[in-house]
């Protein structure tokens, strides 16, 4: 299968090529291809004719968005409908990746969010990525929008910094009032990777690890796994107020996934298995 990837140096792009190894990938990032220009769009995708889009492209500087929502908007609201006209043109299929932030974040902790609940976003992040969302069902019939959350991978993320910060001090301050599922971006690459293979229908997944935790809770699993001697101290959110307004309930439901068969592990056993892929590159 040819296979175009955008926002190929991106963490999810680098699972995204190992999963999708054997096939024939066009990789491009913003050098190559440019999302928010529709002439540059068509041109590409008509020269290099894939059956598949995955679109690995995206403004995901949440904080920073306040301040730049114009460009935040071209990239995760126009680029995909760029790409959604495109992959209609040339009849292939659109893979789409989007977020937990097009919810609002403030239902009861101890309920999850369906794919077709109220979308309330409280952030210029999550305004464009819902824009995107719009703009693809709008102008493309065959695609699949993958929303994900609190994802880690290769190069700078979560799990690492805290790894990091555990060196340097005794103790860390961490957000215990965040609820929501660690993703592993090779785990969400697979499930990817089984919806096309099952041909499961179009339309939008929920499309995390398996289980719910807080930030204060996964870094003290981090610790734990590491055998880390460093003390997690519990802090809200207002204690660590940033320009954008963070979800506190970032929970989603993978019912609608898993009915269709696919794999999904949990975030636990997501987080193991990439703290040992890490030990073994660092041999």
């Amino acid at each position: 299968m040819r296979i175009l990837i955008t926002g190929a140096n991106g963490m999810l792009a680098q699972a995204i090529k190992k999963e999708f190894a054997g096939n024939e990938l066009i990789l491009t990032d913003v050098n190559e291809l440019d999302i928010t220009s529709i002439e540059s769009v068509k041109k590409v995708v008509r020269e290099n004719k894939p059956e598949l889009i995955i679109n690995c492209a995206a403004y995901t500087a949440v904080d920073k968005a306040e301040e730049q929502e114009e460009l935040a908007y071209e990239i995760n609201a126009i680029g995909p409908r760029n790409l959604a006209i495109s992959a209609k043109e040339n009849d292939c299929i659109l893979v789409h990746i989007s977020t937990d932030y097009v919810f609002g974040g403030n239902r009861k902790i101890s309920s999850e969010y369906k794919e077709e609940d109220e979308k309330n976003p409280k952030t210029v992040y999550g305004t464009t990525k819902l824009n995107g969302e719009v703009f693809i069902d709008e102008n493309c019939l065959k695609y699949y929008i993958f929303r994900t959350a609190w994802l880690y991978g290769e190069g700078k993320n979560f799990v690492r910094t805290m790894i990091e910060l555990s060196k340097t001090r005794d103790e860390v301050n961490v957000v215990n009032d965040q609820h929501g599922s660690p993703t592993y971006a090779v785990d969400l690459a697979s499930i990817i990777h089984q919806s096309l293979e099952k041909k499961i229908p179009y339309g939008i997944y929920n499309s995390t690890n398996l289980g719910n935790t807080t930030w204060y809770d996964f870094t003290k699993k981090i610790f734990e796994f590491e055998k880390i001697n460093c003390k997690v101290n519990p802090v809200t959110s207002e204690e660590f107020a940033r320009p954008a307004e963070r979800p506190k309930n970032s929970q989603m439901s993978k019912e609608k996934l898993l009915n269709y068969g696919i794999t999904i592990p949990k975030w636990e056993d997501g987080l193991q298995r990439y703290l040992k892929t890490e030990k073994e590159k660092n041999r």
